[in-house]
């Protein structure tokens, strides 16, 4: 438990020392920030277009499209981000050797895995609240208050999706070499379980599915009952995942 708060402890310096808060705080609040304003001014952007023989009609921007592009940039961009930032959490110490020492000393194998997960964990959830926060109180006061449907729940949902490929991105390092394998094999699991996702019949049992319902959510098309499924799959997914890259590392030469 010692080794294990130490490393966790030297992962936020590192964070810090790397700019990886920075990041993660200055592009999730520019999301939470942009989303409503993108919403409230792009009627009026669109309205200034003249298209000879065309009449653009474009409703009144409202709380729900605030929501909307805020959940597009989260899912697109902000996913994006978080592969960047979190793509070499392990792979480049492993392709650099700087574990060795550690490891020598006392440190656990699982203790690793268990510390960078949680420092990961940790940096995307205080990203991810101030961007819903931001985004929150910038729709309160651009558009009138409105009541939408399973908001929380929808925010939880997109939060469970950033841990599993988190934990996705622990799996695929200690199973590929190199700096950039993890990140380059994460990448294609979540391209394929996107396409995947296509199949109606699918969907409950597919992680991306917490990404891709949020709207459907706030707009009352979806229950939170109808992905509770989801949410508990995606859950033993990601513990899966953790568990596996520590079975993994625990074998694996360095």
């Amino acid at each position: 438990m010692r080794g294990y708060l130490a490393f966790t402890k030297k992962e936020f310096i590192e964070q810090l020392r790397s700019y990886k808060w920075l990041i993660i705080f200055c592009v999730f609040f520019l999301f939470g920030m942009a989303s409503p304003l993108l919403a409230k001014i792009t009627p009026d952007l669109l309205s200034g277009m003249k298209i000879e023989g065309m009449t653009i009609v474009i409703p009144e921007p409202t709380a729900m499209d605030a929501y909307a592009q805020f959940f597009k940039n989260t899912t697109q961009m902000g996913m994006l981000v978080v592969l960047l930032v979190f793509g070499g959490m392990l792979s480049n110490e492993l392709s650099k050797g700087t574990l060795i020492n550690i490891l020598a000393k006392g440190l656990s194998r699982p203790a690793v895995i268990l510390s960078k997960y949680t420092a990961a964990v940790a940096l995307w959830t205080v990203g991810y609240a101030l961007s819903a926060i931001t985004c929150y109180g910038y729709t309160e006061y651009l558009f009138k208050a409105a009541a939408l449907q399973n908001l929380l729940f929808s925010l939880f949902c997109l939060w469970l999706f950033g841990c599993f490929v988190l934990s996705l991105i622990l799996l695929s390092s200690t199973l590929t070499g190199g700096s950039f394998g993890g990140l380059i094999l994460s990448a294609v699991i979540l391209v394929g379980l996107l396409m995947v996702n296509i199949f109606p019949k699918v969907e409950k049992f597919n992680p991306v599915t917490l990404a891709s319902k949020n709207v459907a959510l706030l707009n009352n098309a979806s229950t939170p009952g109808d992905l509770m499924i989801t949410v508990w799959i995606t859950l033993g997914l990601t513990i899966a995942a953790i568990i596996c890259s520590i079975l993994l590392f625990s074998k694996k030469k360095l």
